[in-house]
C-alpha cells in the first residue's frame, strides 16, 4: 500500500493555508499543522481544515509532565485532530499519557530523532556520543511500541528497520521528504517519495518540496507518481 501524504501547512495565517488546500483540491486529504500556524490561529484552524474535509496530524510534539500531556492530548484530541505528536525521549509514562488523553479517534506519533540531527549533532544534543542514529532511532520505537503509541516519526533511513523490528504494528511516519534535484534545506536525512515508499513508510510528510514549488499541483502529481510506483 503507497503511503498517504500529508503536506505540511508551515504558513504565517490560515488565510493562507486554506488558499493553499484548495489549491491542492482532492489530490491531499491529509495537513501537517505545526507550531507556526497552530501558534497563530489556535485550534480554530483544525476546525477550518475539517470543514474543508481534510484530516489534520497536529504537530506539536508534546514533551512535558505525563499529567500536562495527557491533558493537552485530550484537547488536541477533541479539536479534530486524527494524528498528534510528542517526543518520545519523553519516556514510556508520558507516551501512555498521551495515548490515554487522544483516545481511540486520534493516534499518537512518537519523534524518535529529528531529521534535521545528524549524528555529530545528536551526540552533541544527547551529551554522549552516538555510535548509530539508527540504533537511537530502533531504541526510541521500543519505547514508543511499550506504550502503545500508534507509530513514531523518523526519517526515511530507518522506517524499514523499524517496520521490520515491530512486524509492521508501528506505523512510521517520514519527513524530510525531497523530489531529486530539490534542495534539503534545513534537514540532514532525507529520502524521496519513492525511497520512502519502498522503505514501508505508513506517511510521508511533504513541506517545501511542494508548497514552495513554482507549481504546487504539478509537484504533487510527481510525489503520487513515486508514492504508487508510477513515476511520471
Amino acid at each position: 500500500m503507497s503511503p498517504i501524504p500529508i503536506v505540511a501547512l508551515d504558513v504565517p495565517d490560515a488565510g493562507s493555508a486554506l488558499a493553499l488546500v484548495r489549491q491542492l483540491g482532492d489530490s491531499c486529504g491529509f495537513y501537517k499543522v505545526g507550531g507556526e500556524l497552530f501558534t497563530a490561529c489556535g485550534p480554530s484552524v483544525v476546525e477550518a481544515l475539517r470543514k474543508e474535509g481534510k484530516q489534520v496530524f497536529l504537530d506539536l510534539k508534546f514533551h512535558d509532565i505525563p499529567n500536562t500531556v495527557r491533558s493537552a492530548s485530550r484537547s488536541a484530541a477533541s479539536s479534530g485532530a486524527s494524528l498528534i505528536s510528542v517526543h518520545a525521549i519523553g519516556g514510556r509514562a508520558m507516551i501512555s499519557a498521551a495515548v490515554e488523553g487522544a483516545g481511540h479517534g486520534c493516534g499518537v506519533l512518537a519523534v524518535t530523532v529529528l531529521t534535521s540531527l545528524d549524528q555529530s549533532a545528536l551526540s552533541e544534543a544527547l551529551g554522549r556520543p552516538v555510535v548509530s542514529v539508527s540504533d537511537e532511532v530502533s531504541r526510541l520505537a521500543r519505547v514508543a511500541r511499550e506504550a502503545d503509541a500508534h507509530g513514531v516519526v523518523c526519517s526515511g533511513h530507518e522506517a524499514a528497520r523499524i517496520s521490520a523490528e515491530h512486524q509492521g504494528r508501528l506505523a512510521t511516519l517520514v519527513p524530510g521528504v525531497r523530489l531529486p534535484g530539490d534542495s534539503v534545506n534545513d534537514q540532514s536525512r532525507v529520502v524521496t517519495p519513492a525511497a520512502a515508499a519502498i522503505a514501508g513508510a505508513t506517511y510521508v510528510v511533504l513541506g517545501r518540496t511542494v508548497t514552495g514549488a513554482s507549481e504546487p499541483m504539478k509537484a504533487m502529481s510527481r510525489i503520487l507518481a513515486e508514492l504508487s510506483g508510477k513515476a511520471l
